[in-house]
């Protein structure tokens, strides 16, 4: 692995790896007491619009942050400081507008996102909604304090910040156990806002906790002008084609959720087998992604485009034969993960199977999803964004035909015009299609930015980890269906556990044997 990647693996994947374990309590006791029901349907509705600009805007990895990253960079403090408040002085204005005008139009815009949700459900999501607007204004902060943390080279607070919301959530939902609320007509608003309040209260102690940071660095700068510098041009010319190419699968949640509303209880679904997938995603992504970044901005400064080129096809080889691996670990143990993980309380055995069958959907799309990311991000450090954005605009528009056509092609008063009608699945498929047609022309496009990959040996090399992961998975599963007697959780965990590593030895075993795996354990710092 590169020496760069090595020096900010750990503390990247430290940092990342605490804010996804907060996370999975925070799903678990979700599930627990919301299970599949309507208000945690409603609640992901809700969440669209703020969850969207939160990921997009204030999320790491997201457009402002990878824009700040860019120009921040070569700065000083003192400079870098002076900007970052102008930024953010004009971002906050246009957010805090769109968070007025999102809570007075509430009501119809979750009309808009879930025309088929039920008159309960869309009543409690737009009082959510009205709770998480505040939320908007927030996240364009926490965008930039993230990009200005990772300029600086200081990954470990961005990584754990998101913990936050995280551990807010928890201490709500034990809060209301405590008290012992239930949804009844006396307290109704108040535990069917129990999340979205949660979430607002996160949002803004991590907001705090950002601006510590900030002011920590030497990057907290007051007084501001109204005057556009040339740097803030430069962020401004960045953030808004790259805000629609790198929300290309945020901005399709939109589409997605749209269709899944005409499916009961698939909301919460898509949101239970979504986590379970990125958790080990989003480390994979911090650890593998966020540190090529800054040195992908440095390497085309310096006009190396040969350094550049082998850091990218580095990154992408170790992107697949990690990305695989989680596609045949998820298929192979879909249902050990999702029984262990949520069903208790009111998560009940047809929760089970629904989202087993929705996380083994979204394991097949993994390596495309991690591949694009990679790639939509080497095109913002390098500045070239153009193409980025044109495929996310094509993108939206397949994706919309790839839903419509995969639930049955549904026309109002006709019916379906298609008897294929694979329901939440169809729409999980949909997105990982669109993720391979766009993965597939921004890769050969990278010869046009004097980026020349060497795709038929890196072709040969996935469809060689693609069999180690095939070959893995046919033994393991063949050996769970002799095994997979056990009645109680303990037995269940133990037996995950046995698998998973033995899953991870063979599919390490012939990787090497294949000699598609580059990784060595460094023996001098064991």
């Amino acid at each position: 692995m590169h020496s760069f990647l090595k020096n900010n693996v750990f503390s990247i994947s430290f940092g990342t790896g605490l804010s996804k374990l907060a996370g999975c309590i925070r799903q678990i006791l979700i599930a627990a007491a919301f299970g599949v029901g309507v208000t945690y349907d409603a609640f992901n509705y809700a969440y669209i619009i703020p969850g969207f600009l939160l990921i997009i805007i204030g999320g790491i990895n997201g457009p402002l942050h990878n824009a700040v990253v860019a120009v921040l960079t070569p700065l000083n403090k003192k400079n870098g400081g002076f900007i970052l408040t102008q930024v953010s002085i004009k971002l906050s204005i246009l957010l805090i507008g769109l968070a007025i005008f999102i809570y007075f139009n509430s009501s119809l815009l979750i009309k808009l996102l879930a025309p088929n949700l039920s008159t309960e459900a869309k009543s409690i999501a737009t009082y959510q909604l009205k709770i998480l607007t505040p939320c908007i204004p927030l996240s364009g902060f926490i965008g930039l304090s993230f990009g200005a943390l990772n300029s600086q080279r200081k990954f470990f607070l961005s990584s754990i910040s998101p913990a936050i919301t995280s551990i807010t959530t928890i201490f709500f939902i034990l809060l209301s156990w405590i008290f012992k609320q239930e949804s009844t007509y006396s307290n109704f608003l108040s535990y069917s806002g129990l999340l979205a309040f949660a979430t607002l209260t996160g949002t803004f102690i991590q907001f705090v906790v950002q601006i510590w940071g900030i002011n920590k660095i030497g990057l907290l700068r007051l007084g501001a002008t109204f005057k556009l510098f040339k740097e803030e041009r430069k962020i401004f010319k960045l953030i808004i084609p790259a805000s629609i190419s790198s929300g290309l699968s945020q901005i399709n949640v939109f589409i997605d959720m749209f269709f899944a509303s005409s499916f009961q209880g698939s909301a919460s679904g898509l949101a239970y087998g979504n986590f379970l997938i990125q958790a080990p995603l989003g480390i994979l992504s911090n650890s593998l992604i966020l540190p090529l970044l800054p040195k992908f901005s440095q390497l085309r400064n310096s006009r190396d485009n040969r350094g550049l080129q082998n850091n990218l096809i580095s990154g992408i080889e170790y992107c697949f034969l990690t990305t695989i691996f989680l596609t045949g670990f998820f298929v192979t143990f879909n249902n050990q993960i999702v029984q262990l993980v949520f069903q208790r309380g009111v998560f009940d055995y047809s929760a089970t199977l629904k989202v087993k069958n929705i996380l083994i959907a979204y394991a097949v799309g993994i390596p495309f999803y991690l591949y694009r990311d990679l790639l939509v991000r080497t095109y913002y450090s390098i500045e070239k964004t153009f193409l980025p954005f044109k495929l996310s605009i094509a993108g939206i528009i397949f994706n919309i035909f790839f839903d419509w056509v995969l639930v049955g092609a549904p026309i109002k008063n006709f019916g379906n015009l298609s008897p294929y009608n694979f329901g939440v699945i169809g729409i999980i498929l949909s997105s990982v299609i669109v993720n391979f047609i766009v993965c597939v022309l921004l890769s050969f496009n990278l010869r046009n930015e004097n980026i020349h990959l060497p795709n038929l040996d890196l072709l040969r090399k996935i469809i060689l980890m693609s069999l180690a992961a095939f070959i893995d998975s046919t033994l393991c599963f063949t050996v769970l269906k002799t095994t997979n007697n056990f009645n109680s959780n303990l037995g269940e965990f133990l037996l995950l556990i046995f698998g998973s590593l033995t899953f991870f030895v063979i599919y390490f075993f012939l990787t090497k044997c294949l000699k598609v795996n580059r990784f060595k354990v460094d023996k001098k710092k064991i």
